[in-house]
Parts: structure tokens; C-alpha cells; sequence
């Protein structure tokens, strides 16, 4: 199990071939998995959503010392060690579909457009869920059945 959640990292720089949904999703798991044991570091690192509140207009200024503190940075610095090895895996993830992998950017794009964003984003995540193709496509042979299915055909 702990191989599927760290073959993307082995796969950071890999754009071409296809990844199975399983090494698509642990790798999502093991992602949000660091994310909520910072933030549970975050929050024991002193920040106060109360005092927050509390300051009403000034509230965001609460917010800057536990930001730059230890857990905020390392936060920072756990999205930037994903961000690559994600960006890769979702592109070969949708490869096994044999959809292209610029999909990915047009879900980026269409970020600041309200509606359009949500579906769009809903969209990626159903295709991100479906099984890929069965046989070999135009970005690779089956990574379920890498010797392929017509050998004795």
C-alpha cells in the first residue's frame, strides 16, 4: 500500500504512459494525510480562530504570525514537494482514460470562473474515478496488464 502512495514521487518528472486509479488515488490519500497532521500542527501551534473573529476588520492579522510560523511553513513547503509529482500523476491518470493531459489545464483556467469551474472541476473528478481503458491506447499499453491482452490472438 505505502508503494502506490510514493511511486508518484519516484514519478515526478514522468508526463507520458498511464497510472491506475490506485496509484492515482493513494497518492491523493497520503497528500491530505500530511495536510491534516499540519494542520492539527497548525492549530496547537497557538492560532486562535476565536481571536480571529474577535478582531473583526483586524482579524487577518492574527492570522500572519501562525502562518510564518513552523507549521504554516511547513504546510508551504509540503504543497511545493506535491505540487509537481501531483500535476504528473493527474496527467497520467488521465491518460488511462485517453483523454489528453492538457484537460488538466483547462480545469486551471476556468478557475476564476464561478460556475464554469465547479463543473468542470466535477467533471475531471468523474473521470479521475472511471476505470481506465481495458487495452493498450495512444499513450500506452494497459498498466493493469502491461504484456497486453492479444498475445495469443
Amino acid at each position: 500500500m505505502l508503494g502506490w502512495m510514493i511511486l508518484p514521487f519516484r514519478r515526478t518528472f514522468d508526463f507520458r504512459g498511464r497510472s491506475r486509479r490506485l496509484e492515482f488515488w493513494m497518492f491523493s490519500l497520503l497528500v491530505w494525510l500530511v495536510y491534516a497532521l499540519l494542520i492539527f500542527a497548525f492549530i496547537g501551534s497557538g492560532f486562535s480562530l476565536d481571536q480571529a473573529i474577535g478582531a473583526g476588520d483586524q482579524g487577518w492579522l492574527v492570522l500572519v504570525p501562525a502562518v510564518f510560523s513552523g507549521a504554516g511553513w511547513l504546510i508551504g513547503v509540503w504543497w511545493l514537494i506535491t505540487l509537481l509529482p501531483s500535476i504528473a500523476v493527474t496527467v497520467r491518470r488521465l491518460h488511462d482514460r485517453d483523454h489528453s493531459g492538457w484537460w488538466l489545464l483547462v480545469a486551471w483556467i476556468t478557475g476564476p470562473i464561478p460556475l464554469i469551474n465547479m463543473l468542470t472541476w466535477l467533471g475531471l473528478l468523474i473521470v479521475l474515478l472511471l476505470p481506465g481503458s481495458p487495452d493498450a491506447n495512444r499513450h500506452g499499453p494497459d498498466p493493469k496488464d502491461p504484456t497486453g491482452a492479444d498475445i495469443f490472438s
